[in-house]
């Protein structure tokens, strides 16, 4: 089963961020590409339309964890695993320091 997560810089929605088995997607919006003032949201992932794979969490969205006695406090308090990355970005990346956050996908419900 996969995990997703909007990705936002400044208010507007860049793309969307997936976990599954295999590993992470992360791919720009098509509307976002569009904007003429759009940035990427990180050097290491320049704006193209095909999506970015990794088995890894991608380094920014690593960057933007707590570290250290922040990283243990916020992993006991909310009791999330520290090695879930995806869980503590999901936690913890809707109040970034910089422009980047990082909101759970809202799934649609049938009712």
């Amino acid at each position: 089963m996969s995990q997703k997560a909007v990705v936002y810089y400044g208010k507007k929605r860049a793309g969307l961020l997936l976990k599954s088995e295999s590993g992470y997607e992360f791919t720009y919006d098509q509307d976002y590409l569009k904007y003429p003032d759009s940035f990427p949201i990180s050097l290491s992932l320049p704006l193209r339309s095909e999506k970015y794979v990794s088995r890894q969490l991608f380094p920014f969205f690593e960057n933007l964890l707590p570290e250290g006695w922040l990283l243990n406090i916020t992993s006991d308090t909310a009791k999330i695993d520290k090695n879930d990355k995806f869980g503590l970005l999901m936690h913890t990346g809707h109040d970034p320091v910089g422009a980047v956050s990082v909101q759970p996908l809202a799934e649609k419900s049938n009712g």
